[in-house]
């Protein structure tokens, strides 16, 4: 008997090392990854002739030109020194781009999981000029949901495509890495912060200022010699005392849900699918937490002026519950106290800008509203100019010009006579392949 329960336990042994051994496959049709190497992506970034915007992200205003992100492919470049008449001049190709900032003649970018610094001084003959490698996560481009992703090899490159074509591969488990392709780009839009001293957000920016202007939907934001960025829940810090050479302070965790960044007044204001964080830049290689309001599950960019803060709240796709709203909350000179002064009713608010007591919000399908905030309590009530006709996403107003991008394209509108906005110039979208 003791022979024979022996030889049970030494067959039973066998067969679960044996099979511990054996690898098994499923075979499907899904999305198999299209790799680019790291050598080709960190020797990419190069001027190209102009192109037909296809897909268009955020968008930024420096010097008499506003770049607009072509969705994880690179940048175009428009010049509006005539702004009845821009001209696009040229298109900086940087595989896996979202957002761009810029301080003097030095464009910083996200490249997949790099930061790449470029020198834009001439735009004619653009060039990188510094890299900080594996810096931000991994990312995946757009992809069909209709089919399973296979399995991502990291060691291979970065993804930049897909093909749906049949699967085989060990069944196993395995980490999809973060994606900000299409969707994130649907949620978020463009790059912002506008410009005050030392900022990298106002209403500023002209011929010759120290840094860009972006629209309300950022995560990239300069001040002083620090460029600020932040993913779904971490602040990157980064030293630039030497444009050439960004260098990485570090990173840390902030919160969840992160999607928008603002600089203002010393101070990061960052806009979360829960509310908006406050935090202090004294100490600038560690921005530290001052305070935060909350408010129901929602997409919200968030621009401030003086003591007001201006949020929108959308609804959709993973934004939450219904909601359509513009919140105005008001802050102390600390910021210790935040408080919602008023909610306004919206169709589906984006993008937004302030100019003085001019609020320019992009209402999603409902198109470009225009509003005096003067009196924060009734800006409803005081709606000075409506375009339905423009699927909206983000404004940047700037010395009485409004530069927009929406669905069509991009927008250039003549805000000096608030009475009579005026459209000056448009550049849509290509349909081609659409």
């Amino acid at each position: 008997m003791k022979t024979t329960y022996t030889t049970f336990i030494l067959l039973f042994i066998a067969v679960v090392f044996s099979g511990c051994e054996d690898k098994y496959y499923e075979t499907f049709v899904g999305n198999s990854p299209v790799y680019m190497s790291y050598e080709d992506l960190r020797s990419a970034v190069l001027l190209s002739p102009s192109r037909e915007i296809e897909k268009p992200g955020k968008i930024y205003f420096k010097d008499n030109y506003v770049f607009i992100n072509e969705i994880m492919k690179g940048v175009h470049v428009l010049d509006v020194s005539d702004p009845t008449n821009p001209d696009n001049i040229g298109f900086i190709k940087i595989p896996g781009n979202v957002d761009i900032a810029i301080k003097e003649d030095v464009l910083y970018a996200d490249s997949y999981i790099d930061l790449v610094a470029i020198d834009v001084s001439d735009l004619t003959d653009i060039h990188e000029v510094g890299r900080v490698e594996e810096i931000f996560p991994y990312t995946l481009p757009e992809y069909d949901t209709g089919y399973r992703i296979g399995e991502i090899d990291e060691d291979q490159g970065v993804v930049i495509g897909w093909e749906v074509e049949k699967i085989k591969q060990e069944i196993e488990q395995y980490h999809y890495p973060v994606y900000y392709g299409r969707s994130y780009a649907e949620n978020l839009f463009m790059d912002g912060g506008f410009a005050t001293t030392n900022t990298s957000g106002g209403v500023g920016g002209g011929s010759g200022t120290t840094f860009g202007v972006g629209g309300s939907m950022a995560r990239f934001g300069l001040y002083k010699d620090y460029l600020y960025t932040v993913d779904n829940s971490s602040l990157y810090t980064f030293r630039i005392s030497d444009l050439t050479n960004p260098t990485e302070i570090g990173s840390k965790n902030i919160g969840w849900n992160i999607e928008t960044m603002f600089i203002y007044d010393d101070h990061l204001f960052f806009g979360t699918r829960s509310g908006m964080l406050v935090f202090d830049l004294e100490i600038e290689e560690n921005p530290t937490y001052v305070n935060q309001y909350s408010h129901i599950t929602s997409c919200d960019p968030v621009v401030i002026q003086d003591d007001l803060a201006y949020v929108t709240l959308h609804d959709g796709g993973s934004c939450g519950r219904a909601v359509n709203r513009l919140d105005v909350i008001k802050m102390n000179d600390d910021y210790s106290e935040l408080n919602l002064l008023a909610s306004h009713s919206m169709a589906n608010p984006h993008g937004l800008g302030i100019d003085d007591d001019i609020l320019f919000i992009c209402d999603g399908a409902a198109g470009l509203k225009v509003f005096d905030a003067s009196d924060p309590l009734t800006i409803n009530q005081h709606k000075l100019a409506e375009f339905p006709d423009i699927n909206t996403y983000d404004v940047i107003p700037l010395n009485d010009y409004l530069f927009m991008i929406g669905d069509g394209g991009f927008y250039l509108y003549d805000y000096s006579d608030i009475q009579n906005i005026t459209l000056l110039s448009t550049i849509p979208i290509s349909t081609a392949g659409n």
